[in-house]
């Protein structure tokens, strides 16, 4: 049971090269596999190929073989692949569908064209309402969301669909810290309560070092490394991919150039390092960490707050101000 690409090479209709060569990649129920790399590596279009919308729906050539709990997805029929496999893009207002006057008919406009009774596509639509937050934006209308209320929206729509796998192309590049941490905890939630196995490419490196297993290094079309997120992120070799790595790991290594003991840091204790704990205050998997460098916040354990308002900071990002609205939004607004 899980989607696994296997030597797979793609390459688009009309061009002569591949964009991905040989890569191999699996996504197992409950695990979060993260992907990062330069740019122009083809994550996005890996993101294609591994939702099975390429070549399916774009064309193309796709060699080797990419599978979603045994079964090849050039195999499946679109609606048999959006119950399976759910995807989001960088760009939400491209898989908003232009026909809903409200959020709530938004999220109700992928059930429902998936035959499904009332009772359940309203219990569906609440609760991805509930899992993002965003139960004030239900009302309004789509056209009129900020960007990062839109990526919400649009990430919302997909859980709607209650899919097996989720294959997420930069989710956060439009939330602010605030929205960024909610989408963590829920992506976090969602991974460990509900057994969805997550392919998150992500630039916000502290996000990954937060909830994802393992992670993938693209580069040029080939994953070059794989392994534990905290083994993979705390690489000296990623900066040369253009890739930061998290706040704590690049504090660790100052404090071991200047001679200084990074054990000494907060939650770098033997066998503490990468190690998933509980957010005391929402139950969302998070891992040790304690430093502040950078900007960034990193928890140091279960149920030690570190935000001004006494919550738990789950993803690497400044803490919020007091008094700051709880109501996550984009850079371009609030609800």
């Amino acid at each position: 049971m899980t989607l696994a690409i296997a030597g797979a090479s793609y390459r688009y209709a009309g061009t002569a090269r591949d964009v991905l060569e040989d890569v191999h990649l699996e996504i197992r129920p409950g695990r979060v596999v993260g992907l990062v790399g330069p740019n122009e590596a083809g994550k996005s279009t890996l993101c294609l190929v591994a939702s099975g919308m390429a070549p399916a729906s774009i064309g193309g050539r796709l060699q080797g073989s990419v599978t979603i709990d045994g079964e090849e997805t050039r195999d499946l029929k679109p609606h048999e692949l959006a119950q399976r496999c759910g995807v989001l893009f960088q760009n939400p207002t491209t898989q908003l569908s232009g026909t809903a006057v409200t959020v709530y008919e938004e999220l109700a406009f992928g059930p429902r064209n998936l035959g499904l009774p009332l009772p359940e596509i309203v219990e569906r639509v609440a609760w991805a309402l509930a899992a993002l937050g965003i139960e004030a934006l239900a009302a309004k209308d789509p056209a009129r969301l900020s960007g990062g209320q839109a990526q919400l929206v649009a990430l919302a729509s997909v859980l709607a669909l209650r899919p097996a796998y989720l294959v997420l192309d930069e989710p956060t590049s439009q939330l602010d810290p605030q929205g960024t941490r909610l989408v963590g905890e829920a992506l976090a939630r969602l991974a460990g309560e509900t057994g969805t196995g997550i392919l998150l490419v992500e630039h916000k490196t502290e996000l990954l070092a937060a909830m994802a297993d393992e992670v993938a290094v693209l580069d040029a079309g080939r994953v070059v490394e794989t392994g534990p997120a905290d083994v993979i992120l705390s690489d000296p070799a990623l900066s040369e991919l253009g890739v930061e790595a998290p706040a704590l790991f690049r504090l660790r290594r100052a404090m071991t150039a200047a001679g200084l003991d990074p054990a000494l840091l907060p939650g770098s204790a033997p066998g503490s390092s990468g190690a998933a704990v509980p957010a005391a205050s929402s139950g969302a998997a998070v891992r040790a960490g304690g430093a502040t460098a950078g900007g960034a916040t990193v928890v140091a354990g279960s149920g030690a707050p570190t935000g001004a308002d006494g919550r738990a900071t789950v993803v690497g990002e400044p803490a919020a101000p007091p008094g700051a609205s709880d109501r996550p939004g984009g850079g371009g607004g609030r609800a």
